[in-house]
């Protein structure tokens, strides 16, 4: 039986660099996305790039419907490979935001991965089988709003879920990467001037990295020397101090 893959956020970045990864690997390819022609663009570059079959599957994941297709997909069909990677972020304040947009990254960054892991690993206990990668980030070390509260929730069960199912084959990770060369922080409005060069990941790499980590069973994985130093510090550092600064790195993106 061939083995599948579902990518959520499949069509830019960090999830578009997973499908290539994973098309390479062998594994026929179901991409999620908005983006109707993105993803269908993607798909026929898969097939054509690796030989590989795909699906796509145009859903916002913002919407209860939108969570609930890909929720039934998954139960409807055998998922081997899950990547939890949809995202987007807000370049305002907590206080300055709308309501419906800090919901809306709740549900993207949190329901969504929470209700396809619950649906997934059924299938994955029962075959003994399977993979989950959460893509969440370094920011969920600091205190920088509803992002980084969203993605400590997302490191934290993935590291959970790591344990609970440490007798078994199926792999739960955690990847969090750093600055990462992408279309998020253009998208998000942020601005990322005076940040220095040697901060910036390639995603290729990242990703590259964050498979092997995943499948050798590493619950956390953080790409990157730059980070792994900055996860020490942050991870040493009196909590105050580490407010301050995520604070004030989300303040510098808030700037034109």
């Amino acid at each position: 039986m061939q083995s599948w893959a579902l990518v959520t956020g499949a069509t830019v970045g960090i999830g578009e660099s997973f499908t290539r990864l994973l098309a390479k690997n062998g594994y026929n390819i179901v991409l999620v996305a908005r983006d109707l022609p993105r993803l269908q663009e993607r798909a026929k570059g898969l097939e054509s790039t690796f030989g590989v079959a795909t699906k796509v599957i145009q859903a916002d994941l913002a919407t209860d419907a939108g969570c609930k297709l890909i929720e039934d997909f998954i139960t409807n069909n055998q998922i081997d490979v899950l990547i939890n990677n949809a995202g987007f972020g807000l370049n305002k304040a907590f206080t300055m935001s709308q309501l419906d947009a800090e919901q809306q990254m709740l549900d993207v960054l949190v329901r969504t991965p929470m209700r396809l892991m619950h649906v997934a690993l059924p299938g994955m206990k029962e075959r003994n089988k399977g993979v989950i990668i959460n893509v969440s980030s370094v920011a969920g070390w600091i205190a920088g709003g509803t992002y980084s509260a969203s993605k400590s929730y997302l490191t934290v069960l993935s590291e959970s879920l790591h344990t609970e199912l440490a007798a078994t084959n199926v792999k739960v990770s955690a990847l969090c990467p750093g600055f990462t060369r992408t279309e998020f922080h253009q998208r998000g409005g942020m601005s990322m001037k005076g940040l220095p060069a040697f901060m910036w990941l390639n995603s290729d790499k990242l990703v590259a990295t964050a498979w092997k980590e995943a499948i050798a069973g590493k619950a956390v994985s953080v790409p990157g020397w730059q980070y792994q130093l900055l996860s020490f510090v942050v991870h040493s550092a009196p909590r105050a101090l580490v407010r301050k600064i995520g604070m004030n790195v989300r303040i510098k993106q808030r700037q034109k």
